[in-house]
């Protein structure tokens, strides 16, 4: 992914964009609801991310796991056939580039739950269960043909080493990065685990491509990278919100006027050894324009 580029631009917010188009994701699938409901709108939102300069499309598959699904009356076989179109839609917007990359999304076990534990880590299941919960779609997703897998918004360490031993174990040749999710205090996941430790142990398994946080707002990133660089050779991948907060217990944003911007952080994150650099939720195209921009005055300076 990095071979021939020093930095590289991944995608921003799906939800955000679908419901700019009228999809409803107001619901316990998220924006895993327009793979029933409205797939080409998908489609539309990765190529939207791939004209404003993305590298990287990460599928719409964050929320899409079989027991979910099955919650909406999608049986096994369609749900597979469901995360299978994921990807087949991202491809179809890359229409031939093989420059542009397609991350197959893979969200924790807390946003299954939809009660908010993505966003503490407060949950706790034995290592063959989180196993057995995430095999079929990882399965789904490589056998569509995904460029890497994304682990993304973990809170919880166990299942990220629960899952890392399963690719291990039985994909041990797909590629893999493991985006944290950090609590206010961005030395620690949410569950309280130290990013720094964390980080090295990613550091030390083969098939992990990079190593960051995501879906956290944009004052933790620095102080994130600062704690990673030190203990991992890997890529480091950052993407967090737009600078809107997040209530989880009532599931809604509240806008903030004086948020950072991109164009005045980015160039920080590539001095402090960022690698791959997107938005998470809120963004948008125009914030992934933003991001290639600055990431090119960096580079060309």
């Amino acid at each position: 992914m990095l071979k021939n580029q020093r930095v590289v631009v991944s995608d921003g917010a799906m939800a955000t964009e679908l419901e700019k188009m009228g999809v409803q994701t107001d619901n316990e699938l998220w924006s895993a609801m327009a793979l029933i409901t409205n797939p080409d709108a998908i489609r539309a939102v990765h190529e939207g991310y791939f004209m404003a300069g993305a590298t990287i499309a990460t599928t719409n598959t964050y929320q899409a796991n079989l027991p979910a699904l099955a919650d909406f009356d999608v049986d096994q076989e369609a749900g597979l056939q469901l995360i299978h179109d994921a990807v087949k839609l991202a491809d179809q917007a890359r229409a031939g580039d093989d420059r542009l990359l397609i991350a197959g999304s893979v969200g924790p076990y807390g946003a299954y739950l939809a009660d908010g534990s993505e966003y503490t880590g407060d949950y706790h299941l034995s290592k063959a269960d989180y196993q057995a919960f995430h095999l079929p779609r990882i399965q789904a997703l490589v056998a569509a043909g995904v460029d890497c897998l994304a682990l993304e918004t973990m809170p919880n360490f166990a299942e990220v080493q629960a899952l890392l031993a399963l690719l291990q174990r039985d994909f041990p040749t797909v590629r893999v990065w493991v985006s944290f999710s950090v609590g206010d205090t961005p030395a620690n996941l949410c569950d309280g685990t130290p990013l720094r430790e964390a980080a090295q142990y990613c550091d030390a398994q083969e098939n992990v491509l990079a190593v960051g946080v995501n879906c956290t707002k944009m004052e933790n990133i620095l102080p994130a990278i600062n704690e990673i660089h030190g203990v991992t050779d890997k890529a480091i991948i950052v993407y967090p919100n737009n600078g809107d907060r997040y209530d989880p217990t009532t599931k809604t944003w509240e806008k903030v006027t004086d948020a950072p911007q991109f164009s005045e952080l980015v160039p920080q994150w590539l001095a402090a050894g960022a690698r791959i650099i997107g938005g998470c939720c809120r963004t948008t195209p125009d914030d992934i324009a933003t991001i290639k921009a600055s990431v090119d005055q960096y580079l060309a300076g």
